[in-house]
């Protein structure tokens, strides 16, 4: 018997759940969860559906294309861990986090490597014996990025990965590089977007006299720090604390967003809906 996790997403029209369950009971397969949601300004239909037995997916993926419009989108996969590649550069926090539970398996995921465009975090990595490839950056002009990003690509197509995480990977990707990886590249950003975008967050938060400081994990795309948001967390600060206390802080939340955005995304609970996301928590 397998577990499984049903994603549809699909114009609105009455009875859809009736028909989607139908299918799985026609079937003989056993419903665990339901999670629906209709976006009402769009009149769209999204729902998650966690259920387990033997099948043959393309039948039921068959099954299900014959009652739901003909726009639908459906993906239909079995639970399984979901394995990443994390690029990085020099801050350790994020990366640490996220070795420490892929050793404890605290996360649905595998981590098959690191790459990282300074050498900082390598005997980080390899205590946790994951290879660390050294990619050196010669500059942030466009030649100097796409060339970079080369050689990034060269290392990626030695694995077979389901996600690329950015754990505070300090550089900005090109156009060309997030089309290539849509929906794969998940990133942590250093403040509550859409506030304080882009370098020096942190300087910048101290500056306004901000009350509250938080951290961003969004899927990356052309517009930088302007990706689908997946988490969010925030924590309340004073008057009394340094720019780089509010940096030390941050750190604490930018590791718990990340790791948090994460299992959703590792367990199949988020729909990338346009420029936003639907998740079933």
């Amino acid at each position: 018997m397998t577990d499984y996790i049903l994603r549809i997403d699909c114009p609105d029209e009455k009875g859809l759940v009736h028909k989607i369950t139908g299918v799985l009971f026609f079937n003989n397969l056993n419903v665990e969860r339901t999670d629906e949601f209709v976006e009402r300004e769009n009149s769209h239909f999204f729902m998650r559906v966690a259920f387990s037995g033997d099948c043959d997916p393309d039948k039921i993926e068959d099954g299900l294309r014959g009652i739901l419009p003909d726009s639908a989108k459906i993906s239909l996969t079995a639970k399984q861990i979901k394995d990443v590649v994390v690029l990085v550069t020099k801050e350790h926090h994020c990366l640490g986090e996220l070795l420490i539970r892929n050793e404890y398996k605290d996360l649905n995921f595998n981590i098959l490597a690191v790459i990282g465009n300074h050498e900082t975090l390598k005997p980080l990595t390899e205590k946790f014996n994951i290879p660390f490839h050294f990619l050196p950056a010669s500059g942030t002009d466009d030649d100097a990025r796409k060339a970079h990003e080369e050689e990034v690509k060269k290392v990626l197509i030695e694995y077979d990965y389901d996600y690329i995480v950015l754990a505070k990977f300090m550089r900005v990707l090109t156009p060309e590089f997030t089309a290539t990886y849509r929906h794969q590249l998940i990133n942590i950003h250093h403040s509550f977007l859409p506030a304080f975008i882009g370098a020096n967050p942190y300087r910048q938060a101290y500056e306004r006299g901000v009350k509250i400081i938080g951290a961003t994990a969004h899927f990356v795309t052309d517009d930088l720090d302007e990706g689908p948001i997946i988490f969010q967390d925030v924590i309340r600060i004073n008057h009394t604390k340094t720019a780089q206390e509010l940096a030390a802080a941050g750190r604490d939340v930018e590791k718990i967003v990340l790791a948090k955005a994460l299992k959703l995304v590792f367990e199949d609970r988020v729909f990338i809906a346009g420029n936003k996301t639907v998740i079933f928590e």
